[in-house]
């Protein structure tokens, strides 16, 4: 069946982005041009769409596991390895964010640019809508994802997480704080329409340096 496939540039790479599957945005390339990552770190990226963040952390590393509820999303990451000449780096899962990882599995950094926005409708049903709609407050896809993800990082690891002002950023670093993790607000970018995105990092050990959004003071379910 012939796929009729969009073409996204970022740095020195191509990326085929299927049907039914996020194409990057605005929120996209600010994760990316603000994605710091160490040698030899083991790295999941979660949600990963077309692939644009494992691959572009591939090239920094030699481990990364790039997960997606959507099959689609897998299918096209993996084409997209090869096409960027990163697959032996790389390995994919299609599952429900870490319900696809062993209990014991941890990372160096684990990667999450979540379906954020707030919808009556809940997470969405068609795959594509699973990329963006959060719940009725945007915070279905994140309160889950932050209950879980301190679990799977190492001594040491890192969470970079990016999300929108409409689904309460203030609140996603109070509830990593009570999750003991020390957290930093990135970058930012304003949007139309009175909204902005942040990405925000949460980390074991030693702290992270303060940002103005942690004195915003909001209580976890």
């Amino acid at each position: 069946m012939f796929l009729h496939k969009r073409k996204v540039f970022f740095a020195h790479s191509v990326f085929n982005v299927w049907p039914d599957v996020y194409e990057p945005a605005e929120d996209t390339f600010l994760f990316a041009d603000n994605l710091s990552v160490l040698p030899n770190s083991k790295i999941a990226d979660m949600g990963t769409g077309c692939g644009i963040l494992g691959i572009t952390a591939a090239t920094k590393t030699a481990e990364v596991l790039a997960i997606d509820i959507n099959p689609h999303a897998v299918a096209c990451a993996k084409e997209n390895a090869r096409l960027n000449g990163v697959e032996d780096r790389m390995s994919f899962l299609c599952g429900d964010m870490f319900s696809a990882l062993g209990a014991s599995e941890t990372f160096d950094l684990v990667l999450f640019n979540a379906p954020y926005l707030p919808s009556e409708h809940g997470e969405g049903c068609a795959w594509i809508e699973r990329a963006w709609t959060g719940g009725i407050d945007g915070r279905q896809v994140i309160d889950r994802f932050i209950l879980e993800a301190p679990k799977h990082l190492k001594s040491q690891g890192r969470i970079l997480l990016l999300q929108s002002s409409l689904s309460n950023i203030g609140k996603t670093i109070e509830c990593f704080k009570t999750r003991n993790l020390q957290t930093r607000v990135v970058a930012e970018r304003d949007l139309p329409l009175f909204e902005s995105v942040a990405l925000v990092e949460a980390r074991c050990g030693r702290s992270a340096s303060n940002s103005g959004h942690e004195e915003m003071k909001t209580t976890c379910k």
